[in-house]
C-alpha cells in the first residue's frame, strides 16, 4: 500500500501509468487481446479446480506465467508520454509477460531432470530461477508498491548472506543461493508454495463467482435491499451504507473496491439526510472494511487460515459470521448515535420501490449462495462448490428480465480475472517471506520474542501484534500483513490462549489425569495440589515449572484436539481481525481516502473518523481470546454475542457522549464500566445481567429526555 502515500515515488509512478493502463484496455487491438486472455486464464482455472488432473506445481506455475503476462500488459512499467514512448514500454511489458509463461513453461517441460540435478544447478536452471524471482519482485512493484519487493530482498539475502553475521538468537548459518532458488521456485515452494495454491484454488474461484453475481445484476440488487430495508428509517441512509458494505463485501472481499462500488451512492445519500459528511465518509470506509471480516469470501483470508490452521472452511465462515455480525452492529450504532445529534431526517422517496417489489425482482439473486451453503454443507470442496455457485448464477439469471447471455458470460470471466491480479501476484510474492520464515524458524524466534516482550501476558502481546499489524499495514496490503503476522506471531497467542485455558482447568480442579501424569514429572513433591480448586496465581506457579520441551504434550493431554484446533483459530482470527486496522488507521488508510475523495472531505480526518466508527476491530479480538465466541458451543457463543452487543454499545455512547440525548460527565464516564461488565470474560451471568439492566435503564432514561421540547435546558444532559 506505499504505492499510494502521497508524495512516494512510487505512488507517482503508479498513479501515471494508470492512466495508460486504462488506455490500454480500451485500445483497439490491445484491449481484445488483454481481454480474451483474460479470458482463457479464467477457463483454464476452472479446469485447474473442477476436472483437472495435473499436479499442484504444474498449476501453480501456470498461474504464475498468465498473471504474470496479464499484468505486464495492463500495468504498465512506467509512465511514457510520447507515443514512441508508450509503443516501447508495451514492447517490453509484452516480452516480460512471456518471460513469465516462459519460466512456468520451463519448469513444466523439464521438471523430472530439474528434480534430478535438485540443488545442482545448470545455467538454464540459474537463468530462470533468477529471471522467475526478479519478475514476480517487478510484478509486485508495479501492483502494490515497493515495500513487498524490498521486504523478499531483505528476507532472501538473510537466508543466503547477512543472517550469519547476525548476533543473538536470529543468527542464521546461511544456505548457498543455489538451495535459496531452488527452494524460491523450481522447488515448489516459496512463489508456487501453499500460498499460490491458495491464489489459483480458493481465491480465484470466489472472486470469479463474485464477478458473476455482479455481472448478473446482484450489485445493484443488493443495494436496493438495503435501501428498502434500511432506508427510511431515521438515519437510515447510514444503516443503508453498513448492511449494502456487509453484503456487498460478503462476495466481493475488497475493502477499497466495496467503497467504491457502495459509496457512490450511500455518502450522497447519507450527506442529504443531515449526516455530516466526514461522518458519511467515515461509515462507508468502517463499513466497507467490515466487507473483509463477512463470510463468505472474507478477502482470501478465511482461506488461508483453512490452510494455515488445517480447520475446514465451512468451519472457518461458521465461527466467523457472529463476530463479523458484531462488527457490523457496532458501526451502526455509531450510526444510530449520530442520527440522533444531528437530527438526521428521514429520506421519503416516492418513487422508490418497496421491500416486496424489490424481492419479487431480484429473489433469484440469492439462490446462487443458497446454492453455495447447500453445496458446502453437503460436502463437496470449496472450489468445487464455488464452481456449481457460477453455473447457479447463469442459471438464476434467467429467472430474470435481463438473462446472461455469452456475451455476459465472457464479460464476467474476463472481469474476474482482472479483479484477482493484483491479488494473485501479491499472494505469489508473499509466498517468498513465507519460505524464508519456514525455512529459517525465524517464526517461532519471533513468537517466543514476543512472549518474551509481554512477559507471558496475553493482553500485552495482543497489544504488541496489533502495533505491528499496523506498522506492516503502512507498506503492505491486508492480507499480506495477516500472512506475514500469521507466521510470525500465531504460535504466541496460540500457546498463550491455551495455557490460560490450561490453568482455568487447574483452578476449578478439573485437569485430566493423563495431564496430571506429565506435572508428576515436573513437580511430583506438588501433584497433590492438583486434586482440587486452587487460586489462579498457584496454578501459573506450577504451569511455569513444567519444562518447554513438555509444554506441547500438555496441552495434548489436557485438552481435546477439536479444542485446540479452535484454540488456533482464535489465534488467526485474532491477528486476522487486527491486520484489517490500516484500512482505517492513519497515516495510511486507503478506505478511508477512497471515501473521502467520494465526499469531498480532508483524507486524514476522515480517516481520524473512520479509524473512531471501527473500534470493533480492536474490541472483537480480545472477545477472540478471552471468552468463548468463536470456541465454545452455540449457546456459550450466542450468550457472549448478546451481552458483547449491548457491552460495545455502552463504550460507544461514553466515546460519543451520546445515547439518545447528550450525556453529562458522570454518565459518560459511567458507560465504560458498564460496557466493560458486561464484555468482561468472567463467565458469571448475573453479573452480565446486572450490566445490563443498569445499561437499559440508563437508556430509557436518556430517551426519556431525548424527547424533551428542544427549549428544555434538560436536553443538554446537565440537569
Amino acid at each position: 500500500m506505499t504505492d499510494n502515500i502521497p508524495g512516494e515515488p512510487a505512488t507517482r509512478v503508479r498513479d501515471e501509468s494508470v492512466g495508460e493502463a486504462s488506455e490500454r484496455l480500451e485500445h483497439r487491438l490491445i484491449g481484445p487481446v488483454v481481454f480474451w486472455l483474460a479470458v482463457g486464464t479464467a477457463l483454464v482455472h476452472l479446469y485447474f479446480n473442477t476436472v483437472s488432473t495435473l499436479s499442484e506445481l504444474w498449476s501453480s506455475a501456470l498461474h504464475f506465467g498468465l498473471f504474470g503476462l496479464i499484468c505486464t500488459l495492463t500495468t504498465p512499467m512506467l509512465r511514457a508520454r510520447s507515443t514512441a514512448g508508450q509503443r516501447m514500454v508495451l514492447g517490453v511489458d509484452a516480452i516480460l509477460g512471456l518471460t513469465a509463461l516462459a519460466c512456468a513453461f520451463y519448469l513444466i517441460v523439464f521438471e523430472d531432470d530439474l528434480y534430478q540435478r535438485g540443488f545442482n544447478f545448470d545455467t538454464g536452471d540459474w537463468v530462470v530461477s533468477i529471471v522467475a524471482v526478479a519478475l514476480v519482485l517487478e510484478l509486485a512493484r508495479r501492483t502494490v508498491g515497493w515495500f513487498i519487493p524490498v521486504l523478499c530482498v531483505v528476507a532472501l539475502t538473510y537466508v543466503a548472506w547477512w543472517g550469519q553475521y547476525v548476533d543473538g538468537i536470529f543468527n542464521f548459518p546461511g544456505l548457498s543461493w543455489e538451495t535459496v532458488l531452488y527452494r524460491s521456485y523450481i522447488g515448489g515452494q516459496g512463489m508456487l508454495g501453499s500460498i499460490a495454491r491458495i491464489s489459483w484454488t480458493y481465491v480465484f474461484m470466489f472472486i470469479l463467482f463474485g464477478a458473476f453475481l455482479v455481472k448478473s445484476g446482484a450489485g445493484d440488487f443488493i443495494i436496493e435491499l438495503a435501501r428498502c430495508a434500511a432506508g427510511r428509517f431515521v438515519g437510515g441512509p447510514g444503516f443503508v451504507a453498513v448492511l449494502a458494505s456487509g453484503l456487498m463485501g460478503s462476495v466481493s472481499g475488497s475493502s477499497v473496491a466495496n467503497t467504491v462500488s457502495t459509496g457512490v451512492i450511500t455518502i450522497p445519500l447519507m450527506r442529504k439526510a443531515g449526516f455530516p459528511a466526514r461522518f458519511a465518509a467515515g461509515v462507508e470506509a468502517a463499513a466497507s472494511t467490515g466487507g473483509q471480516l463477512m463470510p463468505p469470501v472474507m478477502g482470501a483470508g478465511a482461506f488461508i487460515m483453512a490452510s494455515y490452521t488445517q480447520v475446514s472452511y465451512l468451519t472457518i465462515i461458521g465461527v466467523a459470521a457472529l463476530p463479523a455480525l458484531l462488527y457490523f452492529i457496532s458501526v451502526g450504532m455509531f450510526v444510530r448515535i449520530e442520527a440522533k445529534r444531528s437530527h438526521a431526517v428521514k429520506l421519503e422517496d416516492d418513487t422508490a420501490p418497496t421491500l416486496g417489489e424489490v424481492l419479487k425482482g431480484g429473489w433469484h439473486f440469492l439462490l446462487p449462495l443458497v446454492v453455495l451453503v447447500a453445496a458446502l454443507v453437503y460436502g463437496f470442496t470449496p472450489t468445487y462448490a464455488a464452481g456449481i455457485a457460477i453455473l447457479s448464477v447463469i442459471v438464476a439469471s434467467w429467472l430474470s428480465k435481463k438473462p446472461m447471455g455469452l456475451r455476459d458470460i465472457l464479460d464476467a470471466l474476463a472481469m474476474g480475472t482482472r479483479n484477482i491480479t493484483t491479488t494473485a501476484i501479491l499472494l505469489i510474492t508473499v509466498g517468498l517471506i513465507v519460505m524464508v520464515v519456514s525455512t529459517t524458524g525465524i517464526g517461532n524466534t519471533f513468537s517466543l520474542m514476543i512472549t518474551d516482550w509481554a512477559g507471558g501476558s496475553l493482553l500485552i502481546t495482543i497489544l504488541l501484534v496489533a502495533l505491528a499489524s499496523l506498522i506492516l499495514g503502512m507498506g503492505l496490503p491486508v492480507t499480506a500483513a495477516y500472512i506475514v503476522l500469521a507466521t510470525l506471531s500465531a504460535p504466541a497467542i496460540y500457546n498463550l490462549i491455551a495455557q490460560s485455558q490450561l490453568v482455568d482447568l487447574m483452578v476449578n480442579g478439573n485437569l485430566p489425569d493423563q495431564a496430571k501424569a506429565i506435572f508428576m514429572l515436573a513437580a511430583p513433591d506438588k501433584l497433590s495440589l492438583l486434586d482440587g480448586p486452587m487460586d489462579v496465581a498457584s496454578a501459573q506457579q506450577m504451569l511455569s515449572l513444567v519444562p518447554d520441551t513438555f509444554s506441547s504434550q500438555l496441552l495434548e493431554q489436557a485438552l481435546s484436539p477439536a479444542s485446540l484446533s479452535m484454540l488456533l483459530v482464535a489465534a488467526h482470527m485474532i491477528i486476522f481481525w487486527l491486520s484489517q486496522d490500516s484500512n482505517v488507521t492513519p497515516p495510511v488508510c486507503l478506505t478511508a481516502f477512497a471515501a473521502a475523495a467520494i465526499a469531498g472531505t480532508p483524507q486524514m480526518r476522515t480517516g481520524f473518523t473512520a479509524w473512531k466508527l471501527a473500534k470493533g476491530l480492536y474490541i472483537v479480538p480480545l472477545l477472540f481470546a478471552y471468552s468463548p465466541l468463536i470456541t465454545g458451543d452455540f449457546t456459550e457463543m450466542i450468550r457472549v454475542f448478546c451481552f458483547a452487543l449491548f457491552g460495545i454499545y455502552a463504550i460507544i455512547a461514553g466515546l460519543e457522549g451520546y445515547l439518545e440525548h447528550k450525556l453529562n460527565v458522570l454518565v459518560r464516564l459511567l458507560m465504560f464500566p458498564l460496557g466493560a461488565l458486561m464484555l468482561w470474560p468472567h463467565g458469571q451471568i448475573l453479573v452480565d445481567g446486572a450490566g445490563l439492566v443498569i445499561f437499559f435503564a440508563v437508556l430509557v432514561w436518556s430517551s426519556r429526555r431525548g424527547k424533551r421540547p428542544a427549549g428544555n435546558p434538560e436536553l443538554s444532559g446537565t440537569a
